[in-house]
């Protein structure tokens, strides 16, 4: 059944692959960036070209959701899935990132995926049926140095995750998560880096470290058996395949580091502590 559905951050990476192989599967997808008729503009007119429909978003801007919601509402009447795919990367010593920057990332990270959420769940809950598929990290899980800023805002993704699962559950609303490893995508481009040269090089050899650990990554993902960002894509596929209910509440897609392990004991401590609240009810989500 075709379902209209929104994606942010899908200039490049797994929100574009995302946007093009829904596309294919004869879903009407507006595929949501910034700046489409500037320096996004070959990207937008790529996916125009193929049928998929470009909206101008900024996840740090409220006016700017608000306007692209209201043109899907007029066009297509409301939203089935949203994919909060936009984010941020950052890696370095975390003394080194000033408070503006680590600011800065939770406000995409975080703050933006807040934002879109929030516009788009009345709509679901007015039509009592809706699919909110998170793109966290592994790095929510588990902790690798010098990425610390990078995973606590995946960690935060985590809790509000959840928090809206239960929440929205009763309104015939599905939210789960996606918790990819490291994929080669234009993200590592633009990754934020320290701004603190000076605490940087007073760290001496261990702040060689990230570098090191960047130009690994980087090797990986140049070579013949580099990871697949497309597996992203299919994931998400399959959790809009999967009927609501049966759902995973957590996918980890790629090397997990361990995260899988963490999801499996987190179950039902989880379990436990929705049932002493007296709040079970809300951990399955209504299907009728």
């Amino acid at each position: 059944m075709s379902k209209i559905i929104l994606i942010t951050g899908a200039s490049t990476g797994f929100g574009r692959d995302t946007a093009i192989t829904l596309n294919d599967a004869k879903h009407t997808v507006f595929a949501s960036m910034r700046d489409p008729l500037g320096k996004n503009s070959q990207r937008a007119s790529e996916l125009t070209a193929k049928g998929v429909h470009v909206l101008e978003l900024d996840v740090t801007d409220q006016q700017s959701i608000t306007l692209a919601v209201d043109a899907i509402k007029k066009k297509a009447g409301g939203v089935d899935v949203l994919i909060n795919n936009a984010g941020v990367a950052s890696a370095g010593i975390t003394e080194a990132f000033s408070t503006e920057q680590m600011a800065a990332l939770f406000d995409v990270n975080v703050f933006g995926l807040h934002r879109v959420t929030r516009s788009v769940l009345p709509l679901m809950r007015t039509q009592g049926d809706g699919l909110v598929i998170n793109i966290g990290s592994i790095l929510g899980r588990v902790t690798f140095p010098f990425f610390g800023m990078y995973g606590a805002s995946k960690y935060a993704v985590e809790a509000l995750t959840d928090s809206l699962r239960y929440e929205v559950s009763q309104f015939g609303v599905d939210v789960v998560l996606v918790q990819p490893s490291a994929y080669p995508t234009q993200m590592y481009d633009s990754v934020i880096q320290p701004m603190d040269t000076d605490c940087m090089e007073s760290y001496g050899s261990i702040g060689d470290i990230p570098g090191a650990m960047f130009e690994h990554f980087m090797s990986v993902f140049e070579s013949v058996d580099a990871p697949n960002p497309h597996d992203v894509a299919q994931a998400i596929v399959n959790l809009m395949d999967t009927p609501k209910g049966e759902r995973d509440i957590r996918t980890v897609v790629g090397n997990s580091f361990g995260a899988d392990t963490i999801n499996d004991a987190v179950v039902p401590v989880q379990g436990t502590v929705i049932k002493t609240l007296g709040l079970d009810h809300l951990d399955t989500v209504k299907t009728a």
